[in-house]
């Protein structure tokens, strides 16, 4: 089990590289805290431009012989790989509660089997995918992209390394991963799994760091051909412009405003309840979380009742104890943020229906945020339009189905949506009008072989699954090759 002491364990003065943990060569370091308690609990290297072009190069170096491997071979890979990340899942939970503070029962629950979910995924998908395609006297095949820089959040951190290395193995390309600086220890988990598992020198390393150092590093370099990059809308802008002196391909996960039109024949004040415990799940840390509940004009009262009795019922505190519900945010940096959130939206003229300004009663330290709900929420508001990454619901009313849509697509982002009736036709009739990558028809459970991804400011690309496979591919065509030729 990974606790505060086998944490010092880990080689967090070290980075991942060529198949061994190194030395860095710059001597910055970071604080890892305990977001509830303000505590650090490690301290880690942060790599500079100079670390990076060592991974790269071993990478680079790699991606030789490991572009040409089997199917088979790497199938073996990943079922290894599974197999022993399987063995460590209570270390992954234990380090993500204590670095980004979910809640001990989120982190088993979720945080650590999402990241396993993956890595199977991926190997049903490999034994099937379509690597070749013949057309005639014309062989369409894909190939591996390249050396890949991944660059991962804190939010849900083993669910977005693994979504992003299963397939670039899958692929054959080879890694440079940049975990969050904020929640780095269970990345250094997964590259002792990776080790073990015999993955060849040099297919995947890790270097620890800030955005604005090894980020961007990886997005300007010349030997990196591609960059996936789930974070904020400002990082991912900020990688783009990075990565387009080298016309390197990118793909982002940003971020999201999502909404949950619920119609009006549906129960309003059950939905509401349902919706507003969703939303504090992972402290509302989601890019895809449901933070807008659109409701029928003159039923608000409803949603609001409901909405404040579950905030009122989320059970916040230590997130080591099995019975919390919700933990701190991520950081103090957060935490200001999202109060300033609260704060406008108060100052803006919202309705306060739950929670509010400052720490739940009796917190005097840590990164902890009432469960807030606000009513009478207008588009036009700040609240209504960015993405606060904190356990805040807007309640917004609607005049008819076209005003619902209408607000619903009223932001930059369009990561992901919902929409609720009893009435399934009219329910796909709506979600079909949604402006996102991902729409929830009534009550449903996330889908690993389906695409993750968002339309607009939410990001471009497709993760999960055989979508997320292909973006680590390149598309050859192969003429005067007949279906006889080797």
């Amino acid at each position: 089990m990974t606790t505060l002491s086998s944490i010092a364990a880990l080689q967090t003065r070290h980075f991942y590289i060529d198949g061994a943990w190194v030395e860095p060569i710059g001597r910055g370091t970071g604080a890892v805290v305990d977001p509830s308690t303000e505590e650090t609990i490690a301290t880690i290297a942060l790599g500079e431009a100079a670390d990076v072009d060592r991974a790269v190069a071993a990478a680079r170096k790699a991606f030789e012989s490991f572009s040409t491997t089997s199917v088979a071979e790497r199938i073996a890979l990943l079922e290894r790989i599974a197999a022993i990340y399987e063995t460590r899942m209570e270390e992954i939970a234990q380090a993500v509660s204590h670095e980004m503070g979910a809640p001990i029962s989120i982190a088993r629950g979720s945080h650590a089997p999402q990241g396993l979910a993956h890595l199977n995924e991926m190997i049903v998908v490999l034994r099937n995918f379509p690597f070749a395609k013949q057309r005639e006297a014309t062989r369409i095949v894909r190939e591996p992209i390249g050396v890949c820089g991944l660059i991962t959040p804190w939010n849900w951190p083993l669910n977005q390394i693994a979504c992003k290395v299963a397939p670039a193995l899958a692929a054959g390309c080879t890694v440079v991963l940049k975990p969050s600086e904020m929640a780095p220890l269970n990345a250094l988990i997964f590259a002792e799994i990776v080790h073990e598992a015999g993955v060849p020198p040099g297919v995947f390393n890790l270097v620890n760091g800030a955005g604005p150092a090894v980020g961007e590093a990886l997005a300007r370099h010349p030997d990196i051909d591609f960059i996936s990059i789930t974070g904020s809308n400002r990082a991912g802008v900020a990688v783009a412009k990075a990565a387009a002196d080298t016309v390197k391909r990118v793909a982002q996960e940003l971020g999201g405003k999502s909404a949950c039109i619920v119609l009006g024949d549906a129960d309003v004040g059950a939905i509401a309840h349902e919706i507003t415990l969703r939303t504090l799940r992972n402290s509302g840390q989601s890019c895809a979380a449901l933070t807008r509940l659109l409701v029928p004009a003159g039923r608000e009262a409803e949603a609001m009742a409901a909405a404040r009795e579950a905030a009122s019922s989320v059970l916040v505190g230590d997130p080591r104890l099995e019975a919390t519900q919700m933990g701190p945010v991520a950081s103090l940096a957060q935490y200001q943020r999202v109060q300033g959130f609260i704060a406008g939206g108060i100052e803006e003229g919202a309705k306060l229906v739950a929670g509010g300004p400052g720490r739940p009663d009796g917190m005097t330290r840590g990164a902890f945020v009432r469960p807030t709900v606000f009513a009478g929420v207008t588009p036009a508001m700040r609240i209504a339009q960015e993405e606060i990454f904190g356990p805040v619901l807007c309640i917004m009313p609607y005049a008819d189905e076209d005003d619902a849509v209408r607000i619903a697509n009223g932001t930059r982002y369009g990561l992901s949506g919902a929409v609720r009736s009893p009435d399934r036709d009219r329910a796909v009739r709506v979600a079909r009008r949604l402006r996102t990558g991902m729409v929830h028809v009534n009550a449903t459970q996330p889908d690993y072989g389906a695409p993750f991804g968002g339309y607009k400011q939410s990001g471009n690309g497709r993760e999960w699954s055989a979508y997320g496979l292909e973006e680590f591919l390149e598309t050859k065509a192969l003429f005067g090759v007949t279906a006889s030729d080797p």
